[in-house]
């Protein structure tokens, strides 16, 4: 379809060297070609050339003091991408990899995410290439304020309100906050992920790794079976891949391996959750003092994978969730998945799939949910909080785990019914990309060429 690449053409020019941006583009566009042959006002409202050029970009320089008296420098960024459903919403990402081509693939994917979930919520993303590894709190605390000395002019909580994701978590939105109320004097649901003391919402640290676990249940169970007793493969060590673990013993499969940065750790008995939540919540260690306890367990060090892929996935397994990055998973990860035994995958990170490997999944017609529909609890939480800060008050863990529930059964029931819609009913890729595309390209012509 000559439209489809004539507009990705354009955006490499528009946008160079940002390769991450451009898969995300393609993934979405070249999955949404059935329905642009069908409706061709589409392409008449010039839809897709809108979508995929923000609305807003903010670029800034962070200066602050470390340790030892010296002014460190990094670079901090907002992209401001959607607002037809809502005002923006999407994650900060502090780490060394963030770059314009990183926040725009994530806040571009962030908007057919929100459009999911049915929610008041657009889509946008943000971050900076500082690394709070090795910090102490008070570097975090100076270089959050610092950070937030330049955003706060471009969020509220009814224009932006960003929320965390990889390395920012409680302690740095908690950092982020307080210096929002001291440049504006206003007490609002400006950020959400904020401590239970003061605006935040039960479920929101847990939410992703349940919502992705939901989905999968939902994917197994229109397949007349269930994740009890399935063993389960899942990548990451942190809130999203912890509290996957957690829910999937809840429902009785048997999670065995986890991984950060350094290594992976496989457990063939089960990963012992409590003691997995010491060392990532409470100490922040390495994954290998793992086997400090648990001397049967095995760990890989990142230096001894595979050369074509994540020793993560190399097991045995029924189910895996990737939890961690993006292209996390290899089409050489992707083979060794099936080969293993896997039938369901549910994404808990952004893009974790290589193309190629979403490719094999599809082919396969194994029950695959992409990260835009079974991630997308987080942010539904996240709005969940905005609503509580609404209206001042803080709903029980079950009701908000409830309407976790109910929203990530909502968005696989959406996104098969659309890809049966169009004729690949294991296809949710598909589905998933055209129900978010239609909600947000309706609202956009509603409103005129703005």
């Amino acid at each position: 379809m000559p439209y489809v690449q004539d507009t990705l053409a354009k955006l490499q020019k528009s946008s160079p060297g940002q390769t991450e941006f451009y898969q995300a583009a393609e993934e979405v566009l070249e999955s949404i070609r059935p329905l642009l042959d069908n409706c061709k006002h589409y392409r008449e409202e010039s839809i897709i050339e809108r979508l995929v050029e923000p609305e807003r970009q903010i670029l800034f320089r962070v200066t602050w003091l470390d340790d030892q008296g010296k002014i460190q420098v990094n670079k901090g960024f907002r992209v401001q991408f959607n607002s037809a459903l809502g005002p923006y919403k999407g994650g900060l990402r502090f780490h060394p990899s963030v770059n314009a081509g990183i926040i725009k693939f994530l806040g571009f994917e962030q908007i057919f995410k929100n459009a999911l979930t049915g929610l008041s919520i657009g889509g946008g993303k943000g971050g900076s290439d500082f690394n709070p590894k090795g910090r102490s709190d008070a570097e975090i605390m100076r270089f959050c304020q610092s950070f937030m000395t330049e955003l706060y002019r471009h969020i509220g909580a009814t224009t932006d309100v960003p929320a965390g994701d990889i390395g920012v978590g409680a302690r740095e939105i908690g950092y982020m906050y307080g210096q929002y109320k001291r440049l504006t004097g206003s007490y609002e649901g400006v950020l959400t992920g904020k401590s239970l003391n003061w605006g935040g919402s039960l479920v929101r640290k847990e939410a992703t790794g349940y919502g992705a676990v939901y989905f999968a249940e939902n994917m197994l169970n229109n397949r007349s079976e269930s994740l009890d007793g399935k063993t389960c493969l899942v990548s990451g060590a942190g809130n999203v891949a912890i509290y996957t673990i957690e829910k999937l013993y809840q429902l009785g499969a048997l999670p065995v391996t986890c991984s950060d940065s350094q290594g992976t750790l496989y457990h063939s008995e089960g990963i012992d959750l409590e003691l997995l939540k010491d060392l990532k919540e409470i100490r922040r260690a390495s994954l290998e003092d793992y086997l400090k306890v648990h001397k049967q367990a095995q760990y890989i060090p990142a230096k001894d994978y595979p050369k074509d892929g994540h020793a993560v996935w190399r097991f045995k397994a029924q189910a895996a969730f990737p939890s961690a990055t993006q292209n996390e998973l290899t089409a050489a990860d992707a083979k060794a998945l099936l080969k293993n035994g896997v039938t369901c995958i549910s994404e808990g990170a952004n893009m974790p799939s290589t193309a190629d490997a979403v490719d094999l999944f599809l082919d396969a017609r194994i029950a695959y949910g992409p990260g835009k529909a079974a991630n997308a609890g987080g942010v539904a939480t996240s709005q969940l909080e905005m609503a509580q800060n609404a209206s001042m008050t803080q709903w029980s863990f079950e009701d908000v785990d409830t309407r976790l529930q109910g929203i990530m059964k909502g968005i696989f029931e959406q996104s098969y019914e659309t890809a049966r819609e169009f004729d690949q009913p294991s296809n949710l890729v598909l589905g998933a990309n055209i129900a978010g595309f239609r909600r947000v390209a309706d609202a956009m012509i509603q409103q005129g060429a703005v």
